[in-house]
């Protein structure tokens, strides 16, 4: 009776829909009753919504008996997101895997040995469900979140997936924030089909963008102020060989704060202890690489400060921009640069 789990499920999401948010949702539901497989793309801003979307997509096919397919292009969104599907699916028997690098080989083979048995219904992983071991029971429907982040032969992978069974091809979704012209064309073209969620969710504020040069006073005074009205902060520094040494010099300059440091080279245990220290405000200042530009949803941390802001592109920099700010809280964003780049030239796409 899947008209019931897709209400209840819809009932026990903990905030109210916004108008394009909704439009998304029945718009996917659409494409599912419909004979043809769809093949839409959900652009949205960061944190407007879109996992939800994916999450009542992928409710639909499992009340028909089919699994699910999340494909993330890092780790430490998988991880995200394979917490968030458990949160929202655990009370309606909804069993979700995950399978990315990190994992221990007993870990992988359990989870595979569960996929193809048919007794997991959603597998949330990275570019690992690529693998030949990767046997799915009967997938109905293939999910990539930040589809832009995938390459010309990883999107060929995605499309082999979808087709594992010519007989019934599983059903396709794509989401972004920042979709890049290839995508954009398809969609106006009428190859696929989009849904814009463009309505911000309820008492959303504008993040505030700030830019300076490297200055630790500055640095100190920016997390002193979000430590004051009980926030965190995160501070971005995308190179892994001093990583730690910017950590100890904003340790020195703000004693009074617990540091935690990650990047991609950091264990899986090490990373979710981190995220899990954060969660629980047991850490103040995370000092990391570009890992959380995706996936990190902390509605606590309000102030982000991003080092050498001149050699990330700007699709980074917003992701970045948009790991702060998703609370009712102003969200503050501060780009460290050398004096010789041109601020004016960034201000208006920012």
């Amino acid at each position: 009776d899947y008209p019931k789990l897709l209400n209840d499920f819809a009932f026990s999401f903990p905030y109210q829909e916004t108008p394009d948010q909704q439009a998304a949702i029945d718009d996917v539901l659409k494409d599912l009753a419909s004979e043809r497989p769809m093949n839409r793309l959900i652009i949205g801003d960061v944190g407007f919504g879109k996992t939800e979307v994916s999450l009542r997509a992928a409710v639909r096919v499992i009340a028909e008996g089919h699994q699910v397919a999340v494909l993330c292009p890092t780790t430490i969104l998988a991880m995200q997101h394979h917490r968030t599907f458990i949160e929202r699916c655990f009370s309606f028997g909804i069993k979700v895997g995950l399978l990315t690098r990190l994992q221990t080989a007993g870990q992988k083979k359990k989870v595979l040995r569960l996929l193809e048995n048919g007794e997991l219904d959603i597998l949330i992983g990275t570019k690992a469900i690529f693998n030949k071991q990767v046997r799915f029971h009967r997938l109905g429907l293939v999910i990539a979140d930040e589809e832009h982040r995938f390459g010309v032969k990883q999107k060929e992978q995605l499309k082999n997936l979808s087709q594992l069974n010519p007989d019934f091809p599983a059903e396709y979704m794509a989401m972004s924030a920042t979709p890049i012209p290839r995508t954009l064309h398809l969609a106006l073209s009428g190859l696929r089909e989009v849904s814009v969620i463009a309505t911000p969710p309820p008492h959303r504020r504008a993040i505030q963008t700030h830019f300076m040069r490297f200055n630790i006073s500055e640095i100190a005074k920016q997390i002193r102020y979000e430590l004051k009205r009980g926030g965190q902060v995160f501070f971005v520094h995308n190179r892994i060989e001093d990583l730690q040494a910017h950590a100890d010099i904003i340790q020195s300059a703000v004693p009074e704060a617990i540091i935690a440091v990650a990047s991609g080279r950091s264990s899986r245990q090490h990373i979710e202890q981190t995220m899990l220290d954060l969660i629980e405000f047991r850490c103040h200042v995370l000092v990391s690489t570009t890992i959380i530009e995706n996936g990190i949803d902390l509605p606590n941390v309000n102030t982000i400060i991003i080092n050498n802001a001149q050699n990330l592109g700007l699709s980074q920099l917003y992701q970045l921009r948009g790991r702060v700010g998703r609370s009712k809280e102003q969200g503050h964003c501060t780009l460290l640069i050398p004096k010789v780049v041109c601020v004016k030239s960034l201000v208006p796409k920012l």
